[in-house]
């Protein structure tokens, strides 16, 4: 008789295998207990209060019920059919898909430019991610104090007689805008250098070596491998733009052209105390986020199919 069953009752035998191996043959990974720290987190920051959040979107308050009826769907009908809450969704996507898209464009070629060693790029450089320092509270204040009717610009420009009345730059959609363009920049900037980076030069070098022009090279070999990054880099300065709420108050028209989704939301949460309501918007705000996302990502697989090609 083995070691092993010494002591015990004849016909039952134990492992000398570690509890680790035991459980491995069983399929079960001790190792993935280190992750539950983490999934504790989540489901205590994230999952709980989404649940909750869309569990308030079916409790309309009496109030929304009789007006809009519908029951359990009266925030969701009053969403729809109220005019000055619905037309917000088309006041942010006026705001937040200009925005995003000026920000990749222009960081393309700015990206481009820095992506070569030159006098002064560290500098450059320095100046174009410096707003990211700022926050958006302070640079909406900057636009204030800068374009306001009585800031710095408007004066310069009707001392020198270009303007004879101050020009309208802030409490109303350009205002917003700059803002949007101030504080999406240096992360658009960012990630398309980051993926353009890990482009191989060799790639263009060898289309250039057969006869290919600037344009062929960019639109036929860059463009594609860029692809993804173009993609992300919109996806993550749509959804930082999407979601603008105080520079749509302090340098928008929160009344008017500014009105965007965040507002309506923040309005029903703490001017009128309706909670469910203000989780309708909220959560139709995640959806409308959602749908951009998937024709950016739709797009995307249309262009380029393989890998990405950058660091990013």
């Amino acid at each position: 008789m083995s070691s092993a069953t010494v002591g015990r009752p004849h016909g039952r035998t134990r492992s000398t295998a570690s509890l680790r191996h035991r459980l491995a043959e069983r399929g079960i990974d001790v190792s993935l207990l280190m992750l539950l720290p983490a999934l504790v987190i989540a489901i205590g920051l994230f999952v709980y209060p989404f649940s909750y959040g869309i569990g308030l979107t079916f409790q309309p308050t009496p109030a929304t019920q009789q007006q809009w009826g519908g029951g359990v769907l009266a925030n969701y009908l009053a969403f729809f059919k109220d005019p000055f809450v619905f037309n917000s969704v088309w006041l942010t996507m006026r705001l937040a898909l200009p925005a995003a898209l000026f920000n990749v464009l222009a960081s393309v070629p700015m990206a481009f430019k820095l992506r070569k060693r030159f006098r002064g790029k560290k500098l450059l450089t320095t100046l174009l991610v410096l707003p990211i320092t700022l926050g958006t509270v302070l640079t909406a204040q900057g636009l204030l104090i800068f374009a306001g009717r009585q800031g710095w610009l408007n004066r310069f420009l009707i001392q020198i007689g270009v303007i004879h009345d101050p020009l309208h730059l802030v409490n109303n959609y350009v205002g917003v805008f700059l803002s949007l363009v101030i504080s999406g920049f240096p992360f658009a900037f960012l990630l398309i250098s980051s993926y353009l980076s890990g482009i191989d030069p060799s790639i263009e070098a060898a289309a250039k070596t057969m006869g290919a022009g600037w344009g062929q090279r960019f639109r036929r070999v860059v463009l594609p491998l860029l692809a993804p990054g173009l993609a992300t880099t919109f996806i993550l300065t749509f959804v930082l733009a999407f979601s603008v709420f105080p520079s749509a108050r302090l340098v928008g028209d929160a009344s008017g052209a500014t009105r965007v989704m965040a507002l309506m939301a923040y309005r029903a949460f703490g001017e009128q105390t309706d909670y469910p309501m203000a989780s309708t918007i909220a959560l139709m705000m995640g959806v409308v986020e959602l749908l951009v996302i998937a024709l950016v990502l739709l797009w995307r697989s249309f262009l380029y199919k393989g890998s990405t090609g950058g660091k990013g």
